[in-house]
């Protein structure tokens, strides 16, 4: 049976795809269950026009992201801790504070996980940042002093 997806079905498609399903996993689980609908030609169409929509939208979200990312490698993001006389911090520095310091102080906003850090910054100095959204990847500079 041909269905299209309302939402991600794992094993069965994306939303907004046109599928071939078994009839009684199509009647059973998924169209009772709003995972699905039958597949008209006005819900193939309908279907088709959603997953351009997110196609443009994914695709307008990337040139953005570069873009922030290109502004991003310009500014100069300082963050400021305490630490010790060795240069070592009484507290690490993670994401949510890098995230913080770049929307205070560049004024850009970058989606909620963008800042990949293996691990949390513990000593003081100037460090790259790498960020990676979707399929755009890239990196910034921050500093961090002492209080």
């Amino acid at each position: 049976m041909k269905i299209v997806l309302l939402r991600d079905v794992k094993g069965v498609g994306r939303a907004h795809e046109v599928v071939e399903a078994k009839d009684g996993h199509a009647l059973n689980y998924l169209i009772p269950g709003k995972f699905a609908i039958a597949a008209t030609p006005l819900a193939q169409k309908e279907a088709e026009r959603r997953r351009q929509q997110r196609s443009d939208r994914a695709a307008l979200d990337n040139a953005l992201l570069a873009q922030n990312l290109a502004a991003l490698a310009e500014a100069k993001v300082i963050l400021k801790a305490k630490a010790n006389e060795k240069g070592h911090l009484y507290d690490a520095i993670g994401a949510s504070e890098i995230m913080r310091a770049v929307k205070e102080q560049a004024r850009i906003d970058l989606p909620e996980d963008a800042i990949r850090l293996e691990k949390p910054f513990k000593e003081l100095g100037t460090f790259d940042v790498p960020v990676s959204a979707h399929e755009t990847f890239g990196k910034f500079s921050i500093c961090i002093e002492a209080e």
